[in-house]
């Protein structure tokens, strides 16, 4: 999917009737949990008070009127982890940790494909594409949304983008099967007239999935997470951070080391700099060393100045 994992900006696209009233919920949740760390900035307490001019997410629920003032634009809405939740307001019903790490994918998938017969937010098309590679995998990979091409094979990283990241793990003597591969969105993210065009998800649509990416990452538990672009990056971490300014060092998710990288799209956008191949690298290496992996001289020195 085409993504421009440097920029900290959000779809402009209007916030619709059902994500607008599931974020509400979601936010209302929340806060009758006792949740207090919750991160916002200017655009986003402006669409509070937009929201609070509105009809109540109970009114809204008996109301078939659509809203057709567009929303304020948001940059951030997150909401901090809590490895204790097991129930959203999407209906996203506790998964036994008793069952196999296969079994409970299964069963969390099977739970999305059920959204598409209620409240489906109308801001997404109606394809699931949950995941791919191994739930025993070391490393978790975790990219914004499906494109086009994601969603035409039915699995995250497909495309030019999806090239490179096999590119990618086959330098770092891996490859699809070895590690786990998923999206923060499980749906694409729709537009007027949509073809192969693509955008990126609203802060509504990534939090309204957040309760799903935690599930995710609770199963697997991998050994470290590796985030591709600006969306998870800012989702995961809670932050308005770049993604250069955050890469290049650990951080953490639920006690889980975290390393942040470019999307592979930023590579081709890029036109395949050899400046940006080593950033990039770098963060793999990082990755190797940090889970102990065998590293050679050859792969050390990939795309330095003159290599």
């Amino acid at each position: 999917m085409s993504d421009d994992p440097s920029s900290a900006e959000t779809s402009q696209a209007p916030i619709n009737t059902l994500v607008m009233r599931q974020l509400v919920k979601y936010l209302e949740s929340e806060k009758e949990k006792g949740r207090s760390h919750v991160l916002l900035d200017a655009d986003a307490r402006q669409v509070l008070r937009h929201l609070s001019s509105r009809p109540s997410a109970k009114q809204l629920d008996n109301s078939t009127a659509p809203i057709t003032t567009p929303a304020p634009s948001i940059k951030k809405i997150m909401i901090a982890p809590n490895k204790a939740d097991t129930i959203d307001p999407l209906g996203l019903d506790p998964i036994s940790p008793s069952l196999s790490k296969t079994k409970q994918l299964a069963q969390l998938e099977q739970q999305l494909r059920g959204w598409l017969t209620g409240n489906f937010p109308q801001s997404l098309r109606q394809t699931l594409v949950f995941s791919s590679g191994s739930p025993d995998g070391r490393i978790m990979l975790i990219g914004e949304a499906p494109g086009h091409e994601e969603e035409k094979a039915l699995r995250p990283f497909e495309g030019p983008a999806g090239k490179k990241l096999d590119k990618i793990l086959e330098a770092m003597g891996l490859n699809r099967n070895e590690v786990y591969v998923t999206n923060l969105v499980k749906f694409r993210p729709a537009t007027p007239r949509q073809t192969t065009n693509n955008r990126k998800p609203s802060v509504a649509e990534v939090a309204a999935f957040m309760p799903v990416i935690r599930e995710e990452i609770r199963i697997v538990r991998p050994q470290c997470i590796v985030t591709l672009g600006a969306t998870p990056l800012e989702a995961l971490l809670q932050t308005d951070s770049t993604v250069s300014s955050m890469r290049g060092s650990w951080h953490q998710y639920d006690g889980i080391p975290v390393r942040v990288t470019y999307h592979p799209s930023y590579l081709l956008q890029s036109g395949e700099s050899t400046a940006v191949k080593r950033m990039i690298w770098e963060d793999m290496l990082a990755v190797m060393e940090k889970l102990g992996m065998e590293i050679s001289a050859k792969q050390r020195g990939y795309f330095l100045p003159n290599s």
